[in-house]
């Protein structure tokens, strides 16, 4: 059927493959923290088996929020504290698009 088509199956092999091999890793390594922390094994739970969607959309938009004003002020902190390794990063960060781009 996929050859009635004009697409061989060599050519589906390797997009598949690579986007098996980016999201395998993370995907292993949440699943090792899943079944060795209980800490991460309830937040997961608490997270996917909500016992009413609306108070879990509430909630999960309050908990959004103050992740953001936290990691916000953490990163006002950090970088007033560590100004030139902000500065190196963002160097990086702008060189490596470019490199990335072309």
């Amino acid at each position: 059927m996929i050859q009635a088509m004009g697409v061989s199956l060599a050519r589906w092999r390797r997009p598949v493959f690579n986007g098996l091999l980016t999201a395998g890793p993370p995907l292993m390594l949440l699943s090792f923290l899943i079944a060795i922390d209980d800490r991460v094994r309830e937040q997961l739970t608490l997270r996917l088996a909500p016992a009413h969607g609306a108070q879990a959309l509430i909630a999960a938009g309050s908990t959004a929020r103050s992740l953001a004003s936290v990691l916000i002020e953490a990163g006002r902190d950090q970088s007033l504290a560590h100004a030139p390794l902000l500065i190196f990063a963002m160097a990086a960060a702008m060189l490596t698009l470019f490199m990335v781009r072309t």
